[in-house]
């Protein structure tokens, strides 16, 4: 396993990172407690030290779960947590207003069992509150030692470098890090985000490095038509573009020339890009974590990478700009 700074913390993170959104009891392919043990313990015994989940993750159950198991490895490892979407009815317990920031701040550390967290995120932006409340706020969590960092995730480069502005001038601690939507099929982020990040020396944790399993080859370009119309919204509105199966084309292609899967290749592909810190896996399997785990230490000649690259057309950003955080509380598919 490869260790990368991330960002300006100090603080040393596998080049992979475990993302936790798999582990509850909300959806079919979730798993509980006893199931996700293993993996996890697995995880850890690989060199992963850093796991990603989200309070509005299976409705707090997540953060449970992942608690439960790393209680024990808590010296070993950092823990990242989200704070943005509704986890009730109550109108103001949702968003990124403080009320509701320090409420779930203080439910999270309850559910994880800890008295922090090396990185609280905001789970995307929130127009309905001054930034500069969003910043104060997120400080006063560092301040009261509930977080020792602060990150973001999906925006507009205008709004991050907005942001980091801000705290800049009221002397605040800026975002440490980005959590963006970011693959061989979707790389609008190379536009502004990316280069934003690198230029102020942030870590670039990206979700959905395989396109939620379409970079696998889960789906091929003559199942579409079916897939379109029986699998899950997220892959149906996000993927499935012409060019998408071009570039899984040429993810394959370069796969079997390495004798690897086509979601190594894909994994592979994005830990290549310049600025990458720690793509976040997402995995129900054994065998899968084995597999992108075994992408950290492999050595690929980056002219494969050139061959994926060159396929990919450009397209409309999407994901950011959302909000309307209440009608995500119980979706799973924002990251």
């Amino acid at each position: 396993m490869q260790f990368v700074p991330l960002g300006r913390t100090g603080i040393q993170v596998s080049n992979l990172c475990l993302g936790m959104m798999s582990f509850g009891n909300s959806q079919a392919w979730h798993l509980e407690l006893e199931e996700a043990r293993p993996i996890v313990e697995r995880a850890i015994e690989l060199g992963v030290n850093f796991f990603d989940t989200a309070n509005v993750y299976s409705r707090g159950r997540s953060e449970e779960i992942t608690g439960e198991i790393l209680k024990e490895y808590r010296d070993d490892v950092v823990i990242a947590t989200k704070v943005r979407f509704a986890m009730g009815d109550n109108i103001l317990n949702r968003g990124l207003n403080r009320y509701h920031m320090i409420l779930q701040m203080e439910a999270s550390l309850d559910r994880l069992q800890m008295y922090f967290v090396e990185l609280y995120q905001i789970h995307r932006w929130d127009y309905t509150v001054d930034i500069e409340y969003v910043m104060r706020s997120l400080n006063h969590l560092i301040d009261a030692g509930a977080a020792l960092h602060i990150g973001a995730s999906s925006m507009f480069g205008w709004e991050l470098v907005k942001a980091q502005a801000t705290a800049e001038r009221l002397g605040l601690e800026k975002f440490a890090t980005m959590q963006n939507h970011y693959n061989a099929i979707y790389r609008e982020e190379e536009r502004e985000v990316i280069p934003a990040c690198m230029d102020m020396g942030m870590g670039i944790i990206p979700w959905s490095p395989l396109a939620r399993g379409f970079l696998s080859g889960k789906y091929s370009d003559s199942s579409s038509s079916s897939v379109r119309s029986d699998s899950d919204p997220y892959v149906k509105g996000r993927y499935f573009k012409d060019n998408d199966f071009d570039v899984l084309e040429a993810i394959r292609s370069a796969a079997a020339e390495n004798e690897i899967s086509n979601a190594q290749m894909a994994l592979a592909w994005v830990l290549s890009r310049p600025g990458i810190t720690s793509p976040i896996i997402g995995v129900s399997k054994m065998e899968h974590l084995e597999q992108s785990v075994a992408v950290s230490d492999m050595q690929i000649d980056h002219d494969y990478f050139d061959r994926i690259s060159e396929v990919y057309t450009v397209r409309p950003v999407t994901g950011h700009g959302y909000n309307q955080p209440d009608a995500m509380i119980n979706k799973q598919d924002k990251k």
